[in-house]
């Protein structure tokens, strides 16, 4: 049974998960300053610093009433168009990476043509050819 988990932990798709979660835990904390740092302070500054997460409906009165926080469903809404807007824009850039680096390894695949003496030869020949 040991010798089944040691097996089991050493395949590729094991590790490839545990370094995906441990990139991913990475990233997100990322993304949150990304969002929380840099991106929610422009926009409340061109919205007028206005701050959804206070606006709330009550139903009923003291320490009992049920409240429903809208104004945090809002922002939670807003923070994520703004996450998914942000991973959209780092997946494009990695997508036209690759797509680079794969015409890179075309070309550098691509077989070697004749080169410029050589075609003139080739010419040569058979102009040659065709006098006689």
């Amino acid at each position: 049974m040991l010798k089944e988990f040691k097996e089991f932990i050493a395949r590729g798709n094991v590790m490839d998960l545990a370094v995906g979660i441990i990139i991913g835990a990475a990233f997100t904390a990322i993304v949150n300053s990304l969002v929380e740092d840099l991106i929610n302070p422009v926009i409340g500054f061109i919205i007028g610093g206005m701050d959804f997460s206070d606006l709330v409906l009550r139903f009923g009165d003291g320490d009992h009433a049920a409240t429903l926080r809208y104004g945090a469903f809002i922002t939670s809404v807003i923070n994520f168009l703004i996450i998914a807007w942000a991973v959209f824009l780092l997946v494009k850039a990695v997508n036209r990476l690759q797509r680079a680096a794969r015409r890179q390894e075309v070309v550098e695949e691509a077989p070697a043509g004749p080169t410029q003496e050589e075609i003139l030869l080739q010419i040569r020949d058979e102009l040659r050819a065709n006098r006689s």
